[in-house]
């Protein structure tokens, strides 16, 4: 890692890593040693890139003398040594003003911030679609309709209110629907929308037949308003994937019919970021670090986006592994905050 480099060999490969980054050629010795501005020899530089090679920083392609970073240098420098740099302010208040169009709903918002991760980069953008049964159960009421018609009153993701009607085998009192209210939402609260009924059906596999008939009823009330376990079809939404044909190391017709087929087929990318749901801020992935062979030449760097706090999905940036990471964490990073103010303020 870095503190395997000494501050000269850091200078020297950050140097090396940020002209190949914008120009795509190898460097050798020489050229390195003038752009580094260093008091050192071009042997000296020589023999300090060799040790990076000898440490799998770099490597040789066969058409150059020069060097390029591997995909674990390119990890080190995005680690360790890369300064990010702030979006300007200007550049931050035009994409909010186009995410926060009052005639945008929640799918035109998540095209509209893949769009916009496509311009901005000059790669692939995508952004998952936010699903409904990833809405988190909140609360729910019964409000009495007749002797045996009862309407559900369902709060989800702390706003979203939705209504079910249901048959029922007896009249029921006004205390006994308050009380069968307050069990569910003991039960479910916080729960996943699709996991419902898993639950209700664990908790009443866990019932003894001598407990309160008041806790099956509220169990057979929730599973009449959660008839069926709701299958979560994730998709997403890209744009700009022929972006990726303009960089020379992703040019490969075989390269790129399998990362074409991959956006397609949409499993393995879903699976990947699905994984990054589970964390914080941005994440990035670089070569085979996603996972999958048919993005060993690209990175991945990606960041979850929020609906009342509560994550709901993901927008991501593909590109070759030579892309500009101080400029396009950034742009991940800002689009998903603002994706996330412009869906809560939906």
């Amino acid at each position: 890692m870095s503190n395997s480099l000494d501050a000269r060999a850091q200078h020297l490969f950050r140097v090396l890593v940020q002209n190949y980054i914008e120009d795509g050629q190898p460097l050798g010795s020489r050229t390195l040693t003038r752009m580094a501005d260093l008091d050192i020899s071009p042997a000296t530089v020589r023999s300090i890139m060799s040790d990076l090679e000898a440490m799998g920083y770099l490597q040789s392609p066969h058409t150059s003398a020069g060097r390029i970073p591997t995909a674990q240098g390119y990890r080190l420098f995005v680690d360790t040594l890369i300064e990010v740099k702030p979006l300007h302010s200007n550049l931050v208040s035009g994409l909010k003003n186009q995410l926060q169009d009052q005639d945008l709903n929640k799918e035109n918002l998540v095209q509209t911030a893949s769009s916009m991760l496509s311009s901005l980069t000059a790669m692939a953008g995508l952004v998952t679609v936010p699903q409904v049964g990833q809405a988190a159960f909140r609360q729910i009421e019964f409000l009495k309709l007749s002797e045996r018609r009862v309407l559900a009153i369902l709060v989800v993701d702390q706003k979203e209110v939705q209504n079910r009607i249901i048959q029922l085998d007896r009249d029921y009192s006004e205390s006994e629907l308050r009380e069968m209210a307050n069990c569910l939402n003991d039960i479910l609260v916080g729960c996943n929308l699709h996991q419902v009924r898993k639950v209700l059906l664990q908790q009443l596999d866990g019932l003894r037949q001598d407990m309160d008939s008041l806790m099956r009823n509220a169990i057979s009330f929730g599973e009449q308003i959660f008839p069926v376990e709701q299958e979560v079809t994730s998709n997403y939404i890209i744009e700009g994937q022929t972006n990726l044909m303009e960089f020379e190391e992703l040019s490969n017709i075989g390269k790129l019919r399998g990362i074409f087929d991959a956006f397609s087929q949409k499993k393995d990318i879903l699976h990947l970021l699905d994984r990054c749901i589970c964390t914080n801020g941005i994440q990035i992935f670089i070569g085979s670090e996603a996972g999958y062979q048919v993005l060993d030449d690209c990175s991945v760097i990606s960041a979850p986006y929020t609906i009342n706090q509560d994550v709901k999905g993901v927008l991501a940036v593909v590109g070759p592994t030579r892309m500009a990471y101080d400029r396009v964490i950034p742009i991940v990073d800002v689009t998903a905050r603002l994706l996330s103010e412009a869906l809560n303020s939906e």
